[in-house]
């Protein structure tokens, strides 16, 4: 499994739905796995979910410094 290619595709069905988002701020796990297809070992389940979490973190701050530079 290419975890790489799993985490991008989350995070942009993520993004894409608020609804989607705010359960996984709730339960990640099972998000994760909902999407996914899959029963997935812990580890790799966690390691899926920190680079979702840090993804989605870089873009909201990518997004951030944009408007910025609009203003100024």
């Amino acid at each position: 499994m290419d975890i790489k290619a799993q985490i991008t595709k989350i995070v942009d069905t993520i993004t894409n739905d608020k609804d989607l988002l705010k359960q996984f701020d709730k339960e990640p796990v099972k998000v994760i796995e909902k999407l996914i297809g899959v029963d997935l070992p812990d580890d790799v389940v966690n390691q899926i979910i920190a680079g979702v979490k840090a993804k989605i973190s870089v873009d909201k701050v990518s997004d951030a410094v944009d408007m910025l530079k609009k203003l100024f």
